[in-house]
């Protein structure tokens, strides 16, 4: 079968998503798929490249982009002043962020008529707006953070909350413009931070609780939880993908997995990981992050609807613990996708 798998892209987590593509061009089994890996440029330019090296653009690349023509499928590859086509059967879009998780390439991939790896446009763009997946979550009876939300237009009173808060962009991957407010003279700077990244601005109430995350895999009914992880702090919060070198670990967190709660927690944390993913309309694969607090209550924090795949990233670590191997995992993306256009 031929792969078509997409990385890099113009979001602020292209470093990533490129690491991303590593793992997966180095656990895919390559007697089963052909991969043609396509990486897109910070600036925006689709090149049909060897693969997902860290110089990928310095390499043998052609310029190519996705036919949205779903009568003539695959690649369109530009070669000596002429197109060459390139048929696929299938697409892994290895993006993050932006242009990677709302929705945006999702639209894209629909127009190819070809299947595609992760959720569709509407479960992308509900996950990846926070607020939105707060309210639907909350609809469905799941357990949500007080939150507000603010346009680029709107005055914040800072005498209308409680301290300490979160400031974040509604909608922006990983902790980018993420902020912890401790008290209502840092929130003006942190609102700007937030902003930098979108207009739309989230704050919502500091959760007291552990910090723990599920990943699932598969497509409703059919659903299987990874082993659940547990973020345990020194200090600040746990800020994804901000480490300069995080393959040598962070400064200031520790991701344990199996996470050290109780097997019930555990049991109840999976159980509410699969209500949000039902909820939100996910397919394929998505990490959930939640909160468990003192009490026992599970409180979504946010869901990654195309998690991480580095070498450190907690999805594959999650899976990792109930045994299937990597390869085994990707093998699992992709004939979900298969399912999921037959449907």
């Amino acid at each position: 079968m031929k792969i078509g798998i997409i990385f890099g892209g113009r979001s602020e987590e292209h470093p990533i998503s490129v690491k991303s593509a590593q793992q997966v061009a180095e656990n895919i089994d390559t007697a089963k798929y052909e991969p043609f890996y396509i990486g897109i440029t910070e600036d925006g330019a689709w090149k049909l490249c060897d693969g997902p090296a860290t110089d990928w653009e310095n390499g043998a690349c052609r310029p190519a982009m996705l036919s949205p023509d779903s009568t003539t499928p695959g690649l369109l590859v530009l070669d000596d002043g002429k197109y060459e086509t390139i048929s696929l059967d299938v697409l892994f879009p290895v993006l993050h962020g932006k242009q990677g998780e709302d929705g945006a390439i999702q639209g894209l991939l629909e127009l190819s008529g070809l299947p595609y790896v992760g959720c569709d446009i509407q479960s992308s763009v509900l996950c990846m707006d926070k607020s939105l997946a707060y309210t639907v979550a909350a609809s469905a009876g799941i357990a949500t953070p007080n939150f507000w939300t603010f346009t680029a237009s709107q005055a914040i009173d800072p005498d209308q909350f409680t301290y300490p808060i979160f400031v974040k962009p509604a909608r922006s991957g990983s902790s980018f413009g993420v902020s912890k407010v401790a008290g209502k003279e840092e929130l003006p700077a942190a609102v700007e931070a937030a902003r930098a990244f979108d207009s739309k601005v989230l704050l919502e109430e500091a959760v007291v609780g552990s910090e723990i995350g599920c990943a699932i895999l598969g497509n409703d009914p059919e659903l299987l939880a990874g082993e659940v992880d547990q973020i345990a702090l020194s200090h600040g919060f746990f800020k994804i993908h901000q480490e300069s070198t995080p393959e040598s670990g962070s400064d200031n967190s520790t991701v344990i997995v199996p996470a050290d709660i109780p097997a019930e927690s555990r049991a109840l944390v999976q159980e509410t990981a699969k209500a949000i993913y039902r909820a939100l309309g996910c397919r394929g694969l998505s990490r959930v992050d939640m909160f468990l607090t003192a009490d026992g209550t599970v409180v979504l924090n946010e869901v990654n609807t195309l998690p991480g795949m580095t070498s450190y990233s907690r999805y594959p670590r999650m899976m990792d613990a109930t045994g299937l191997s990597r390869t085994e995992v990707i093998d699992r993306m992709l004939s979900l996708a298969l399912a999921a256009k037959a449907r």
